[in-house]
Order: C-alpha cells, then structure tokens, then sequence
C-alpha cells in the first residue's frame, strides 16, 4: 500500500510506546510535509539524545552532563532523597514544584516474571550513598503495583538502618467520585490521611 521507503518510517514510527498504526501513518506523511531542514534537524535531534543523553553519576537521572542539574543544583536540600523507578517520575514531580531535595533512579521495579532482580536496578549505589551521607529521610514515590509494593518493601527494609524511610501517599485524584474508586485506592486514600490544618 505504501512505497517501501514510507511503509519503513512508518513501520519505525509504530514502534514508539503509544503510537498505533494510524497515528504512526499521520507522523509519517506530516514529515514528509515538512521541508528537508525541519526533517534533517528531526533527524539530528534524535541522533543528538541518543548519543549524548546518559545517566547521572549519583541519582541515574537522564543527563547530557557527568552529573545532573538537580544533583549540581546547591539550593536543593541533600538530607533528602526521593527515589523513583524512571526518569519519567522524576519530571513528573518536579512539575508540582513541592519537592526540593535530591533523588535517585533505580531504573526499574523488581519483577522476578520479567526476570528483574534488584541486581539488575541501581540499590545498590542507593544504599551506599545513603549510608555514607547525612540523610535525614529518603522518600519512596513508587507506583503501587505488585512489583512496585514488593520494590517498596525491599528498599525499606535495606535503608531502615541508615535513616528515616516513607513513602508517598496514595489516594483519590481531585475531581474523583468515591463511588467510581477501587477498594485499593480508598485503602490508600484512608492510610495517607493528614489533619486538616
């Protein structure tokens, strides 16, 4: 249906977490649209990310630098880390500007089904820089599923000795009905409760 050298973006385009075939069909024939700059700096965009891009030598946030501006960052508070599984979780919480300590990516959930132990995730320089620096508390911020409880309780347990461990409260979104939520996320909703101020 398609000349073979479209079929082949296409094809690629399809291969991007949530893009089906037709949208991948209309990324396609937009970029053909586009005029060969826009396409050549497209091109050399992606080459850039994937060539400079790395992990942060302390936390294994995404860094085109040795170590990332959070970690650099002096206005940050270093007695606190928050550790998420990927990067993904580390914009989302810095676009709720509530958060001003340090982090750390451990890459991952442990998932003995998918073959992921916590040899394969990055503890183990998460319980060395906790235990050889001043934390005063580390912040689990792990989705709650079964492999994200069982990361939780995991990297509780190591880190108790060093220092005060919690984890981020889960509950209703705002605008949810109670009536529509499941009886996990009302556990939740009712563990996290705060005094009203």
């Amino acid at each position: 249906m398609y000349t073979r050298p479209l079929a082949r973006l296409i094809e690629q385009l399809q291969r991007l977490p949530g893009v089906g075939p037709k949208t991948a069909q209309r990324l396609a024939l937009h970029i053909l649209k586009r005029s060969d700059e826009e396409v050549q700096a497209l091109a050399q965009s992606l080459i850039d990310a994937k060539q400079q891009v790395g992990l942060c030598q302390v936390c294994y946030h995404l860094s085109a630098e040795p170590v990332c501006e959070i970690c650099r960052n002096p206005n940050r508070d270093d007695s606190t880390i928050c550790i998420v599984s990927e990067s993904r979780d580390v914009i989302a919480l810095e676009k709720t500007r509530e958060y001003h300590g340090k982090y750390h990516v451990i890459g991952g959930v442990i998932s003995p089904m998918d073959g992921i132990g916590p040899e394969q995730l990055n503890i183990q320089p998460l319980v060395r820089r906790v235990s050889q620096q001043t934390i005063k508390e580390v912040i689990i911020a792990i989705s709650p599923s079964v492999e994200g409880e069982t990361t939780t309780l995991y990297i509780g347990r190591l880190l108790k000795p060093f220092t005060r461990v919690t984890r981020i409260a889960f509950g209703l979104p705002m605008g949810g009905d109670l009536e529509y939520a499941d009886e996990v996320t009302l556990a939740r909703a009712l563990e996290g409760r705060r005094e009203l101020e």
